[in-house]
């Protein structure tokens, strides 16, 4: 039966308890992902508390990272999502998303609603990929996909 944790500090307490032992033992989110048999972008997410892993993958990771029952079961609740407290993010990374969501935010609204209608873009139904490709000007570009499910506005 899912759980659900409503204090979000049990998860966060956990995501530091997985990262240092993801660090210690040098593995790397690709290979987390591997063990649990998911994608990257979801096991990376589940480990830092924003997802449930089901029961299997939560075992397999649970062992490759040497944590115990209790992880593996708080790795399987449903957690209380959001992981940036209010305010504008400090982290230079993070905000570079805020800054473009700044910049951008309002052209795609419009170019959403233009082809799809009134609705939103599910983050729950959502695949999420990050690639590094050669930018023909030299150097590096990230290329990062946001592929949600589209659930229209219904009239009730």
């Amino acid at each position: 039966m899912p759980h659900a944790q409503f204090d979000p500090t049990a998860r966060q307490t956990l995501a530091v308890t997985a990262v240092d032992a993801k660090t210690r033992k040098d593995l790397s989110w690709q290979q987390l992902a591997d063990t649990a048999g998911l994608s990257v972008a979801f096991v990376t997410a589940a480990l830092l508390g924003q997802h449930a892993l089901p029961e299997a993958a939560a075992k397999a990771v649970a062992d490759l990272l040497d944590l115990d029952e209790d992880a593996v079961r708080l790795l399987q609740t449903v957690p209380t999502r959001g992981s940036i407290p209010g305010g504008i993010p400090t982290d230079p990374t993070i905000y570079r998303f805020h800054e473009m969501l700044q910049v951008y935010g309002t052209t795609l609204k419009a170019l959403v609603h233009e082809q799809f209608g009134d609705g939103i873009i599910s983050a729950i139904n959502f695949k999420l990929d990050v690639r590094k490709v050669a930018d023909p000007e030299g150097g590096e570009r990230a290329v990062i996909t946001l592929d949600g499910k589209y659930l229209p506005t219904r009239p009730f």
